[in-house]
């Protein structure tokens, strides 16, 4: 697998590996790229649009790769605010209790690398990020400190993942979608505009009938 990127290499690198370089080459898209990487390639700390971006997601999937590069997806949810920015570098979240599988802890036990995939379905954006990940046991400050207030949920653990990269993904195809709760807030406004305009025309025609 490949690794971080060094100080002499573009962030990139850690993504385009020679063989996809190689592949970029042959379809056409390696000069854009590379014109790319002379301008400084992608971030390694988390701006703080980016910042705002992962604070407002409900949504996260995390992927990982076992020792033989078996890859796994696991998604991850809660109220807005459930994935914290520590600092620059470190994203953490309180790991729920799910299904037991336990697959990324075991993933990341024997394999640190990580990858992050954020989208936002209403705005249509989606970020990639690269890093590490480590799965945090007993240190229950930690876990309490990343617990959403009132979200009823129990935490086992901590994950802490370290960002090594990040790239903001092109917008096409992400279908547009809302949240049951934006539904019901949309209907509510119109329900109270109906019934304020009704109460005006009942008011006007009283006022016409005197």
């Amino acid at each position: 697998m490949p690794g971080p990127a060094t100080p002499l290499s573009p962030a990139s690198d850690i993504a385009f590996t020679p063989m996809v370089k190689s592949v970029q080459t042959r379809k056409g898209s390696r000069p854009a790229y590379e014109r790319m990487e002379a301008r400084g390639s992608w971030k390694t700390a988390i701006s703080p649009d980016l910042a705002g971006f992962i604070a407002a997601q409900t949504s996260v999937f995390l992927a990982t790769a076992n020792a033989e590069g078996q890859p796994y997806i696991q998604h991850r949810g809660g109220p807005a605010g459930f994935l914290r920015v520590l600092d620059e570098r470190t994203i953490a979240f309180a790991d729920f209790v799910g299904n037991r599988q336990f697959i990324t802890q075991g993933n990341l036990a024997e394999n640190t690398k990580a990858h992050l995939f954020l989208i936002d379905y209403e705005q249509a954006r989606r970020v990639k990020i690269w890093g590490e990940a480590r799965v945090v046991e007993g240190d229950a400050a930690l876990t309490a400190s990343l617990m959403p207030e009132g979200y009823k949920a129990t935490a086992e653990q901590t994950i802490l993942f370290t960002v090594t990269a990040w790239d903001p993904n092109c917008s096409q195809h992400i279908p547009r979608r809302v949240t049951a709760a934006e539904v019901s807030a949309a209907l509510a406004a119109r329900e109270a505009r109906i019934a304020a305009l009704t109460a005006e025309v009942a008011r006007l025609r009283e006022t016409g009938a005197r």
